[in-house]
C-alpha cells in the first residue's frame, strides 16, 4: 500500500484529469453551435445536461450504495473510462442536439462516480485533517472545470481544431482514472458495507448537523455552477460593451474559474484555525455579496477593476464547497459515509438545473442584472447554516 503522505497527490491529479470532462462541451460551446447548426439557448441545455446526468447517476449510485458496497478505486476507474467515451463522441460529425444532449448527460452521469468518490477515497485515508484533504481535492475539481478553457486558449493560438479539447480532456479522464485503478488501493478507514439496504438513503439526513452542512452546500451550489457557466458570457459581454478593452476571454475563464482551486486549498488550512463552519459561513457572504454587487462592477469602465472583482468572485464562489463536504462527512455515520456524500452531491447539483435555467431565461431580458438573483443561494444557506 502506499503511504498515505503519498496518496493525496495521486488522488489530487486523478480528480483534475477526470474532471476536465465536465466543461469540455462549453469551452467549445461557440464551436459546437457554429458546427452542429445550434441555437443560443443551447449553453444551458447542454450545460443542464451534464448536471441531470450526474443528478441520476449520484441518485442511482446513492440508492443502490454503490461507493460503500465495491471498492471505490473500481468504481472511479470504471467511472473514467465510461466518462471519456461518451466525451469523445462530441466530436463525431454527425451530431445534432439530441445526440449531444445524450452524450453530455451520460459523461455527466459518470461523473457520479468521479467526484463524490474521490471524495469518498479520500475520506479513507484521512480520518483526521480531512478539510485540508478536501480542500486539495475540491481545488483539483475546480482546475479540472477551469483546464478546457485553458485548452480552447491554446486553439486559439496555436491554431489547433476546437476538437483538441474535447480529445485532450478523454486523454486525461483515462489517465486519470488507470492511476486511481493502479496505485490507490482500499483506505485503512473504509468501512464495506456488504449488503444493499435502500433505508440507508432515508436515513442521511437524521443526523442534525449533517442536515445543517447540507443546507449549506446547497445554497452555495445555487450560485456556483451557474456563475462558472456564465463566466465567458459576462466577459464576453463586457469586452463587448467596452471595446476599448483588451483581454482574452478563454485565458480570463480559466484563470477566475481555475483561482477558485487555490481558494480551496487555503480555506482547508484556515479553517483548521478558524474552523469549517466559520470558515465556510465567511465565504458563502462574501460571495453573495459579490451577486449583489455585479451590476455596478459591469457598468463602470475600468477594465482592470473589472477583472479583478471577477477573479474575486472565483476565489470565494468555490472556496467553501470542501469545507461543506467535510461537515457532511465527518457527521454521516461511517458505514453510510460515500451515500451521504452522494446524497448530499446529488440533490446539490439538481439545485443548479433550476438556477442555469431560470439565469438563462432573465439573462435575455436584462443581462446585467440576471445574475444578482444568484445572491439568494448564499442567503438561504447562511439561514439554513445557522438556523436552531
Amino acid at each position: 500500500m502506499q503511504p498515505a503522505k503519498q496518496i493525496l497527490p495521486l488522488i489530487v491529479f486523478s480528480q483534475f484529469c477526470c474532471t476536465s470532462l465536465w466543461f469540455a462541451g462549453n469551452a467549445v460551446m461557440p464551436e459546437l453551435i457554429l458546427n452542429f447548426d445550434l441555437n443560443d439557448k443551447a449553453i444551458a441545455h447542454l450545460t443542464s445536461a451534464v448536471q441531470f446526468g450526474f443528478i441520476s447517476g449520484t441518485l442511482i449510485f446513492a440508492f443502490l450504495s454503490l461507493a460503500d458496497r465495491i471498492s471505490p478505486s473500481k468504481l472511479f476507474f470504471i467511472s473514467a473510462i465510461f466518462g471519456a467515451i461518451c466525451n469523445l463522441g462530441i466530436i463525431l460529425g454527425n451530431n445534432d442536439l439530441n445526440t449531444l444532449l445524450l452524450l453530455r448527460f451520460l459523461t455527466g452521469f459518470s461523473l457520479a462516480g468521479i467526484y463524490p468518490v474521490g471524495m469518498k477515497i479520500a475520506a479513507d485515508y484521512y480520518d483526521k485533517g480531512l478539510g485540508k484533504s478536501l480542500g486539495f481535492l475540491v481545488g483539483a475539481l475546480v482546475l479540472g472545470t477551469a483546464f478546457p478553457h485553458l485548452l480552447k486558449t491554446l486553439t486559439g493560438t496555436e491554431d489547433l481544431p476546437w476538437r483538441f479539447v474535447i480529445i485532450a480532456t478523454s486523454i486525461f479522464a483515462c489517465m486519470g482514472g488507470l492511476l486511481i485503478f493502479i496505485f490507490i488501493p482500499d483506505g485503512p478507514f473504509r468501512q464495506a458495507k456488504t449488503k444493499f439496504k435502500s433505508i440507508a438513503v432515508f436515513s442521511v439526513f437524521k443526523n442534525k448537523s449533517l442536515r445543517s452542512a447540507a443546507f449549506g452546500y446547497f445554497g452555495h451550489m445555487w450560485e456556483l455552477y451557474t456563475f462558472w457557466a456564465f463566466v465567458p458570457l459576462i466577459l464576453a459581454a463586457y469586452k463587448f460593451s467596452l471595446p476599448q478593452s483588451n483581454f482574452t476571454v478563454p485565458f480570463w475563464s480559466f484563470l477566475i474559474i481555475g483561482i477558485g482551486g487555490l481558494s480551496c486549498i487555503m480555506g482547508g488550512y484556515i479553517s483548521e484555525i478558524a474552523g469549517v463552519k466559520k470558515t465556510a459561513a465567511t465565504a458563502l457572504l462574501l460571495s453573495g455579496v459579490c451577486c449583489m454587487i455585479f451590476p455596478f462592477i459591469f457598468l463602470q469602465d475600468s477594465t482592470a477593476v473589472f477583472l479583478a472583482f471577477m477573479s474575486f468572485w472565483g476565489i470565494m464562489v468555490v472556496a467553501d464547497s470542501p469545507l461543506f463536504s467535510t461537515l457532511v462527512a465527518i457527521n454521516a455515520p461511517p458505514k453510510i459515509k460515500g451515500t451521504a456524500l452522494t446524497i448530499v452531491n446529488s440533490i446539490g447539483f439538481a439545485i443548479t438545473i433550476g438556477s442555469i435555467q431560470l439565469t438563462t431565461y432573465l439573462h435575455q431580458l436584462q443581462p446585467v442584472y440576471s445574475l444578482s438573483l444568484l445572491a439568494i443561494g448564499p442567503a438561504l444557506g447562511l439561514w439554513g447554516l445557522f438556523r436552531k
